[in-house]
């Protein structure tokens, strides 16, 4: 590991431990020339994810879109933000889990929905409503329908 402040490309390391809910190793090194002390963060490399669109065309997955949209559904509702992270942390990893390399949108969105459904069942109309792209009245009723008999 460089060093930051010389650029000595010697260091030990002097104290480890987890970070960020262990999805990753904090270190505290210190140079081998200057002998001054700095931090380093070592993860796990992930693969990168391609997000198959309807329309065909392809982007980069973006963590902070599947967030946004569940922000978005559960505004002004009992629905905190760090359970909103851990649901998108949950979908990332089991994404990443497939270990393919293109998903569909659809499939993303299922996802969401099948986890912000156990959350708050508004936020979870509101989602689908958008996502599912209801055209009319008859289509939002039918999903009310089958929300209210599968309780």
């Amino acid at each position: 590991m460089k060093c930051p402040f010389c650029g000595y490309s010697e260091s030990k390391v002097i104290d480890s431990r987890p970070a960020d809910e262990r999805s990753s190793i904090r270190r505290r090194r210190e140079c081998l020339s200057c002998g001054k002390r700095f931090t380093t963060y070592e993860t796990v490399e992930s693969l990168p994810m391609v997000v198959v669109k309807k329309d065909g065309s392809r982007q980069s997955f973006d963590r902070r879109k599947v967030l946004g949209g569940m922000i978005r559904a559960c505004e002004k509702r009992p629905v905190s933000l760090v359970e909103l992270e851990q649901i998108t942390d949950e979908i990332e990893q089991e994404l990443q889990n497939y270990m393919e390399r293109e998903i569909s949108s659809a499939e993303i969105g299922e996802k969401v929905m099948e986890r912000i459904r156990g959350v708050d069942q508004v936020a979870y109309v509101r989602f689908a409503s958008v996502y599912r792209q209801f055209k009319d009245i008859d289509t939002f009723m039918a999903e009310l329908n089958k929300l209210l008999a599968d309780k």
